[in-house]
């Protein structure tokens, strides 16, 4: 097994801004926008993004949200391995909202397919987008595509895309990873 430096810190910090900013050119105020990350990593990136908006571009009614989708997968039964379950952390309405998902890294899209189920217990929102920080593009199970990408990554056979967040796992870092074994 081994591992490659995909993007470091000062890298995702300069993403990270690109797309507070595209989100500003598409949102600006946020009034009818509400922004959710998606469990368990998306979390991360969604408070990233939504402080650098407060901080640093005065965007202040921003509402955040936590969705878990745990129970809305379609291989929630078929793993031997038992799924846990995270919190959602919604305290608002979606109905006749501009939502945005945000998850870090967009592989079979069936994430995001359960994402689209589990919304609806929160009211039907208006029109629904996708951010995500690294796009496997070439994994795609489903027809889904983000709307706003931090990094495309043609990640292939056994490679896997890790991200690393300094609130979880003590470092930004982004890393691709080989997990056929070397000989």
């Amino acid at each position: 097994m081994s591992q490659k430096i995909l993007l470091n810190s000062k890298e995702i910090g300069i993403i990270l801004h690109r797309l507070a900013c595209q989100l500003i050119e598409n949102h600006l105020d946020f009034s009818n926008t509400v922004l959710i990350g998606i469990q368990p990593r998306g979390i991360y990136l969604a408070e990233r993004l939504a402080s650098i908006l407060r901080d640093e571009y005065q965007v202040n009614d921003i509402k955040l949200g936590h969705l878990d989708i745990t129970f809305f997968r379609d291989d929630f039964r078929r793993s031997e391995k038992i799924l846990e379950a995270n919190k959602t952390n919604i305290d608002f309405t979606v109905e006749n909202k501009k939502v945005v998902f945000i998850d870090d890294v967009l592989y079979t899209g069936r994430s995001i397919r359960s994402a689209l189920t589990a919304i609806q217990s929160f009211g039907r929102p208006e029109e629904i987008e996708l951010l995500v920080l690294i796009d496997r593009r070439f994994s795609r199970h489903l027809p889904i595509q983000p709307n706003y990408r931090g990094r495309q990554v043609d990640a292939i056979n056994k490679e896997k895309v890790k991200v690393n967040w300094l609130e979880n796992d003590g470092e930004d870092m982004i890393y691709l990873i080989n997990q056929e074994k070397d000989n």
